[in-house]
């Protein structure tokens, strides 16, 4: 726990989303309320929804926020017995600006979260203006990414890695040469293959095309954090400019977390 709240501290967040926040334990007392600890530390408002609970112990969704929390509540969107499952949804206060806020744990079933997207969708249009801004975070359990369209095309809502500025690091520049050896095994000439990266390249930098398509720009691997191999988290932002998204891998985060988090630098024009 100390160990977290080093390593957050070091990042000095204005917001942070969090899942399975221990928020009783009577048989550890150190990871009992860990919201209320994070936040102390932190000098944040926090807003706890518990979802599981268990006979010495229960967790749930944490909004933490530099800025004032306005509001909150915690709504059930559990799909069936074996999950208990909820969305914490909190408006803060950013310089006079109401921004809605929910932080998500989908189920791991893909029924089971098509239904939690349409429960947050409904509230989404029943309590949030169309004019304000919104970010969504967490766990989404969605591998396969099969939940994007409904994000983009019926929220409004986009994935920030997929508008974020990129800077090329050694894994773009493999990626890219062994998309021109293909090419050359193809027989493809030098400006087929030009146009065949820069199509690439287009795909990852946006998830709508021009003509307003659903274009599946495939968000960060995070888990596990030893080794990411699955796309397991997102942000979801409306209304914001995205500076820069990435993911925090190596050490100390994959010793505190079972899933490399997710960190955005974003503008609220």
């Amino acid at each position: 726990m100390v160990d977290l709240r080093l390593g957050l501290h070091g990042l000095r967040p204005d917001l942070l989303f969090l899942q399975e926040v221990q928020g009783r334990n009577d048989r550890y007392g150190r990871l009992h309320a860990q919201h209320e600890s994070l936040a102390a530390a932190l000098h944040m408002d926090v807003a706890y929804g518990c979802n599981a609970i268990k006979s010495q112990s229960d967790h749930g969704n944490a909004l933490l926020s530099r800025h004032s929390i306005v509001s909150f509540e915690n709504q059930d969107i559990s799909d069936h017995r074996l999950e208990q499952r909820g969305l914490l949804h909190g408006v803060i206060n950013v310089g006079g600006r109401e921004v809605h806020c929910f932080v998500v744990h989908l189920g791991l079933f893909a029924g089971g979260r098509v239904r939690q997207i349409e429960v947050m969708a409904e509230r989404i249009r029943r309590m949030v203006p169309d004019d304000a801004p919104m970010l969504i975070a967490g766990d989404f359990n969605d591998w396969k990414d099969r939940l994007a369209p409904l994000f983009v095309q019926q929220l409004g809502v986009y994935e920030v890695f997929a508008n974020a500025p990129r800077t090329r690091g050694v894994m773009p520049k493999l990626r890219e040469s062994i998309h021109q050896l293909r090419g050359v095994w193809r027989g493809d000439s030098p400006s087929e293959i030009r146009a065949n990266l820069f199509r690439r390249e287009a795909l990852r930098q946006n998830q709508l095309s021009m003509e307003g398509a659903y274009s599946p720009t495939p968000p960060p691997r995070t888990f596990p954090s030893a080794f990411p191999w699955l796309r397991l988290d997102r942000i979801y932002q409306r209304g914001f400019a995205v500076r820069n998204a990435r993911v925090l891998r190596g050490r100390p985060w994959s010793q505190l977390s079972d899933h490399a988090p997710i960190f955005a630098e974003l503008e609220l024009p």
